[in-house]
């Protein structure tokens, strides 16, 4: 088992965000369309840019790219990785956890 566990302030996100090629680099059409309805978007993009690097750590797998990792939620509601087809056998493997106030989001991911 192997965890990985991120936080960030939720402020450089904003800044970042502002920058198209930032959002195209990091974030996929789906979490964009997600995030950009939230009545504070900020939170959004943060706590999904958290997951990423929480799952990043936790994967190990140093070819694997934000954008790779997709954040969703699941019918319940519960955040879901979504990874490329080569990545998927790892995907069954990954747990998530997201939180945040209104100046940190946090997320932890552990790979079992």
């Amino acid at each position: 088992m192997n965890v990985g566990i991120d936080i960030i302030e939720i402020s450089r996100i904003k800044k970042l965000i502002r920058n198209k090629r930032f959002l195209n680099k990091v974030f996929s059409t789906e979490e964009v369309s997600y995030c950009s309805r939230k009545f504070n978007p900020g939170q959004h993009y943060a706590v999904r840019f958290a997951a990423k690097e929480a799952i990043w750590k936790a994967v190990g797998e140093k070819k694997l790219t934000h954008k790779d990792i997709n954040i969703i939620n699941s019918p319940d509601g519960k955040p879901e990785a979504v990874l490329p087809p080569k990545y998927r056998r790892l995907q069954k493997r990954i747990s998530v956890s997201l939180s945040h106030t209104k100046d940190f989001a946090a997320a932890v991911a552990v790979k079992y």
